[in-house]
């Protein structure tokens, strides 16, 4: 068993949000480091891109900013201007249903990009809230199209990254509509432990970042439904579960069992 302080990025100890609903609109700090040279360039950029595609995109001017645990990055319909990339921390999207109920859409960490729900109404169709302390990327969306008009392959990797979203909302619907209630926590689980590998972080052991209430809304679940699926992976022996602090015992038997329906 590795120490809480070495298991992985979503390791924090459980802490009550400083709850400030303003989203953050502070002026960037410009970035000290450039997208050719950022370490997180292979997670959030497309792959296959050349040295002339980075150094279109270190044109950009991108800006760095903290977000504190509980702190709006941009809320729904909230005027859309950047897209923005993680540089640390965990977030989560979600939007407000008629009935006051938040649905939770995504949920995204280090290399990962959010906002491109903003893109064809040029509103953010959802908002996005730190779940730890944080830090972004900002991407000024008009200067990228300005740039990717003047030619180069910027307009290519534009697409390509917009088609990366709507490849993560499919898979999403997938998730949902053709799982039953063990299916969905496993898929979850299962895609929550690669992505930490690819990081570099334990793919086996990890604290949660996110509530159940959280997981259900953003799964399709019922938070007692979540509850109870969790018990019968730890009584089945493929989990450990304390708090929020998961340990997968027998990740190639969640893999047996559910992987063949992982999209």
């Amino acid at each position: 068993m590795c120490p809480l302080s070495a298991c992985s990025p979503l390791l924090q100890a459980d802490a009550s949000p400083v709850v400030d609903l303003k989203p953050v609109r502070s002026a960037a700090v410009q970035l000290q480091t450039p997208c050719s040279a950022c370490h997180l360039r292979d997670l959030c950029l497309p792959r296959g891109m050349d040295i002339g595609d980075l150094e279109w995109l270190d044109q950009l001017g991108l800006g760095r900013r903290r977000v504190r645990i509980g702190q709006p990055l941009y809320m729904e319909g909230e005027a859309f201007q950047n897209i923005y990339a993680v540089r640390s921390g965990t977030f989560k999207s979600g939007l407000t249903l008629a009935d006051g109920r938040e649905q939770v859409s995504g949920f995204h960490m280090a290399g990962e990009l959010m906002g491109f729900d903003g893109v064809a109404s040029g509103r953010h169709a959802s908002s996005t809230i730190a779940l730890e302390d944080a830090e972004i990327c900002a991407i000024p969306y008009a200067r990228l199209l300005e740039l990717a008009g003047q030619g180069g392959g910027l307009q290519q990797i534009v697409g390509r990254l917009m088609s990366r979203e709507i490849v993560r909302e499919h898979s999403l619907m997938l998730l949902l509509g053709s799982m039953n209630a063990e299916e969905r926590l496993a898929a979850f689980l299962l895609n929550l432990s690669q992505r930490l590998l690819a990081r570099g972080w334990s793919a086996t052991e990890f604290n949660l970042r996110m509530t159940r209430a959280e997981i259900g809304s953003y799964l399709g679940l019922k938070l007692e439904t979540v509850s109870r699926t969790f018990s019968a992976f730890q009584k089945a022996r493929l989990l450990q579960v304390d708090k929020r602090h998961i340990r997968i015992l027998d990740i190639e038997g969640l893999r047996r069992n559910f992987e063949a329906r992982v999209h």
